[in-house]
């Protein structure tokens, strides 16, 4: 496999108690190694924007920081803890809320539900944590077990 579907949930948390931060760090760091699968962004406007902003952390500088480091996931979180102007337990908790209370738009839903064969009804998962893991899922399926 010469790319990588990122297989760590959104609903992961590090040391730090960060939802979604271990993400973050993978795919942004096989971004900048060239090994991201393709349609992944290492560093989007979703959970990703939401985690630099909810941290007090300047998006340049964390990708900046990946890319010429190249930090295994603890030094990552110590660069965090550092560079982070929101990294107390409030806010750390105000952002963990946001991220597993964050909802899809409907045709995002019935998108990721419909790739998976799963029908979109009241059963269906709603959150966009679980609707993500999913996604990835399906493409991890279709890129290395088709």
């Amino acid at each position: 496999m010469n790319t990588v579907v990122p297989l760590i949930s959104s609903g992961v948390a590090g040391p730090l108690g960060v939802l979604h931060l271990p993400r973050l760090w993978l795919k942004a760091s096989c971004e900048a190694a060239g090994k991201l699968a393709p349609g992944y962004p290492g560093a989007g406007k979703g959970f990703d924007q939401m985690v630099i902003d909810g941290l007090g952390l300047q998006r340049d500088a964390v990708l900046a920081f990946i890319k010429n480091t190249k930090p295994t996931y603890p030094q990552f979180e110590a660069w965090v803890k550092k560079n982070g102007t929101k990294v107390d337990r409030a806010s750390i908790d105000k952002l963990n809320a946001a991220i597993r209370g964050y909802i899809h738009d409907d045709e995002t839903r019935k998108s990721i539900l419909g790739s998976s064969g799963i029908p979109d009804d009241s059963s269906a998962c709603k959150d966009a944590v679980n609707l993500n893991n999913l996604d990835d899922w399906k493409e991890f399926h279709d890129a290395v077990l088709k």
